[in-house]
């Protein structure tokens, strides 16, 4: 007759979440280390530690003393925070100084592009009344979309009139040109390269 087996304990093992690695101090005084083109040595004689010590922080092989800190990020010429790795967060607010020219001013509503388009503002003065004898032309395709004012449009033999809240597509391979029927314009223009180098450096 087969005896009913005790009851076995089992150990309950709860799993506990895993907090988020931080940046490596290490790598970081690596990385500052070779920016500055500094050997081991250089930097332990500026921080006053040993060439192993130093080795053994970048490798991840000995913890960082709070009394390391300073020393190293003066050696480093940075600052405590840059050498803990603590990066301010990036500022996505384009701060860039408006460019007057031809009765126009354009203020750059993207950051430098590699060869894409930008948006500009564009306030374009009640004096900008008549085109000039020759029509500019070059690469490229423009975009505009008027905000206050009527903005007049010339594409080559033809002239068009666009009221706020309309926008306007064209190649730039066709002669153009735009300016005011009667009062200032506001309106928000995208540039390609070709277009950017003309109406801002021209």
């Amino acid at each position: 007759m087969n005896r009913p087996k005790p009851h076995q304990a089992y150990d309950l093992v709860v799993a506990r979440p895993r907090r988020p690695r931080r940046p490596l101090v290490g790598a970081e005084i690596r990385r500052w280390r070779g920016q500055r083109g500094l050997t081991l040595a250089q930097v332990a004689e500026r921080a006053s530690i040993d060439v192993s010590t130093l080795s053994r922080l970048e490798s991840g092989k000995r913890r960082l003393a709070l009394d390391h800190i300073p020393a190293l990020a003066a050696a480093l010429g940075v600052t405590a925070d840059e050498l803990l790795g603590a990066r301010p967060p990036r500022d996505p607010r384009v701060r860039m100084q408006p460019t007057r020219l031809e009765g126009m001013t354009m203020w750059p509503l993207s950051q430098q592009a590699g060869g894409g388009l930008r948006a500009y503002k564009i306030a374009v003065s009640g004096r900008r009344r008549r085109p000039p004898e020759t029509l500019p032309v070059h690469e490229g395709q423009e975009w505009l979309y008027v905000i206050t004012g009527r903005l007049r449009l010339v594409l080559g033999d033809d002239e068009h009139v666009i009221e706020p809240g309309e926008a306007v597509e064209f190649s730039t391979w066709t002669p153009h040109w735009f300016g005011v029927v009667d009062e200032a314009v506001e309106a928000i223009a995208l540039f390609g390269p070709h277009g950017e180098r003309f109406h801002l450096h021209t």
